[in-house]
């Protein structure tokens, strides 16, 4: 009993370390922005109404829908709108609906990124410009640092963050403590703020400033980013460490921090450039300046190894091409490294810090798509719960009355900051979202194409057999797409070579809806028959966050069969390239066809993708027209 305590104080506090950062750095902009882009004056009462309206968001939509609610559904323990898009692909839909449902799920990861990039410039930059409240004049110094912290952090992305990760919980607790400690400070001085806690202040203030309430959600939104964060890291540390970290630690620090601002602001309102630091005294200002700094590189850099985290599964689940994938780690699993989105977040992080220069400003381009993203899991939520808990419609109207009316507002709250920056969160979304949805078209088009030019693996089988075809000494392992379909690349090379190794593996790969699949339970082997010809079938099935390693699932096979028999890494593999044709058709639009071109001339080969032996892989060309 103490064993299995231990062992979940230790994820817990892993757990505050990394999933929390984004949501727990929050404090540092989020106030000042909302009464920036509200216009609402600095009043006791206004301030009370702020705190609240944070305060009760964060209560229905965190505590209530990811913690009680959400963190319910999990595939295979994984989280996240990926893991829900595998779920959801499981129920029995029709295929138009499936179509709907994954372009949904593609929607809602190119919002994630969309926002994702932006929260290293703001979180990183609101922490340096505290130097200014201790040295004015080093004003001009505070985008050059930002910079300087901000290229380290993503210099280096390339080893890895796990001999780093041990230190993240402590700091992390030490960040929240701190931020509790300095917002209880404050309300001792102004305890009236307390009124904050009551949900009918928030209603009150709703009611009595309806047009500034309702330009402040859009704003209310930056204390609760990260939300899609912890229930997409639930498959790191489990439910159970999360839920206890956000009751026990997060919620009541981010709630006194925020209280504790509020009660600063009453008393002060011109604290409310930074709120966050004023609450200590002068004296601690460069020691919290500092502890700041490294609690948003913390928040950084779980946003940076998030987002090739869902990449990686992006590109498992056909939703992208492939790209280079680096594990940066022996023994934890799952830590990745993706060079050319690295450097890519890395630049469009720059260009926002240079375009918009303050944390202020930032905040204006900030929270739309975050909110667009929370609306994209509710939307799942509601799928699953009809289609898969059989949930009767009141509970529906439930979901949908207190958590998807609130986050509609956000939305068309955020909309009123499109002209003030909203619109480059809106246009990386959307580049994401075409990129990503006209791959898939794509390779659904391929596919089909691919599965006219395949024949029946039993047919290919009698037809080899029955003219003879000269077989050479040796094993050869052929990568197919479609169960029970001869591979083109088997097509080829019967074709060009006009001879075939004595024993043939024919692997079809599938990429499961679930998020692992146990290694014993990998690969199912297919009965040919009798007259197989040295032919064997193999069904390897990986998880969407399974790296692919065929060699290795070939050295697992445990068979009576002497086909089967053979080292996996000296065989010779054969894979076909694809080379789509441009043609005139109405399956895809010319301009996205280009796109798909393009994408598909930069994809990582399959020999490093499947982790064959580059000098044992044979790569034969298919064209096919698109």
């Amino acid at each position: 009993m103490m064993k299995g305590a231990k062992h979940t104080t230790f994820l817990t506090i892993g757990a505050i370390g990394i999933v929390f950062g984004d949501i727990g750095t929050s404090p540092l902009y989020a106030l000042q922005s909302i009464f920036h882009l509200s216009g609402l004056s600095f009043t006791s009462a206004d301030a009370r109404g702020v705190v609240s309206l944070i305060l009760w968001s964060m209560t229905l939509i965190v505590t209530i829908k990811y913690m009680s609610i959400l963190m319910r559904i999990n595939n295979n323990g994984e989280g996240g709108i990926l893991a829900l898009v595998g779920l959801v692909r499981q129920t029995k839909s029709s295929r138009k609906s499936l179509i709907l449902f994954t372009l949904i799920g593609i929607l809602g990861v190119s919002l994630f990124f969309g926002d994702g990039v932006i929260t290293p410039a703001i979180s990183v930059l609101s922490a340096v410009e505290g130097m200014t409240l201790v040295a004015p004049s080093a004003a001009s110094f505070v985008i050059p640092v930002a910079l300087a912290v901000l290229f380290v952090l993503f210099l280096v992305q390339s080893r890895g963050t796990g001999t780093l990760g041990k230190f993240f919980g402590p700091i992390m607790i030490l960040w929240f403590v701190v931020s509790a400690l300095g917002g209880l400070s404050q309300i001792i001085q102004a305890p009236e703020v307390l009124q904050a806690l009551l949900p009918t202040t928030a209603i009150e203030f709703f009611l009595n400033h309806p047009l500034p309430s309702f330009l402040a959600m859009g704003a209310v939104i930056l204390s609760i980013t990260g939300a899609e964060a912890l229930y997409a890291d639930m498959g790191h540390f489990g439910k159970k460490p999360i839920r206890l970290g956000w009751l026990l630690v997060i919620f009541p620090a981010l709630a006194l921090t925020y209280l504790g601002q509020g009660a600063l602001i009453s008393t002060h309102p011109d604290s409310i450039s930074s709120a966050y630091y004023l609450m200590f005294p002068d004296a601690l200002h460069i020691p919290i300046i500092i502890l700041a700094t490294i609690a948003t590189l913390i928040a950084s850099q779980a946003v940076i190894a998030g987002a090739f985290s869902i990449i990686w599964q992006a590109t498992r689940l056909n939703f992208l091409p492939r790209i280079q994938i680096v594990h940066t780690s022996r023994n934890e699993y799952g830590q990745v490294y993706i060079p050319l989105l690295n450097w890519l977040m890395f630049s469009i992080v720059v260009a926002i810090i240079l375009g918009f220069g303050s944390s202020k400003n930032l905040a204006a381009m900030f929270g739309l798509a975050v909110s667009g993203t929370l609306f994209v899991d509710s939307i799942f939520l509601l799928i699953i719960m009809r289609k898969l808990w059989r949930s009767n419609y009141f509970k529906l109207a439930l979901v949908a009355v207190f958590i998807m009316s609130l986050e509609l507002v956000f939305i068309s709250s955020g909309l009123s900051k499109i002209l003030y920056g909203a619109w480059v969160a809106l246009v990386m979304s959307a580049v994401t979202f075409i990129l990503m949805s006209t791959w898939f078209k794509g390779q659904t088009i391929v596919r089909a194409e691919r599965k006219k030019k395949e024949d029946l693996l039993e047919d290919f089988v009698k037809r080899i057999h029955a003219q003879k075809t000269p077989r050479v000494k040796g094993s050869a392992v052929y990568i197919g797409h479609h169960a029970n379909r001869a591979p083109l690349a088997l097509h080829a090379a019967l074709s060009e070579l006009h001879e075939l190794h004595e024993k043939i593996t024919v692997v079809t790969i599938k990429t499961t809806n679930t998020a692992h699949v146990p290694e014993a339970e990998r690969t199912t082997i297919d009965n040919l028959g009798n007259d197989h010809d040295g032919i064997s079938h193999l069904t390897i099935r990986f998880g969407f966050k399974d790296m692919p390693n065929i060699p290795r699932a070939l050295e697992l096979v445990k068979s009576d069969s002497p086909e089967l028999y053979f080292d996996p890494y000296k065989s010779t593999y054969f894979t076909s390239t694809i080379e789509p044709v441009i043609v005139k058709n109405r399956k895809m639009a010319l301009w996205r066809k280009r796109i798909f071109l393009l994408l598909s001339h930069n994809a990582n080969s399959k020999s490093d993708y499947f982790k064959l032996p580059t000098e044992h892989t044979i790569e034969m060309t298919t064209f096919i027209e698109l």
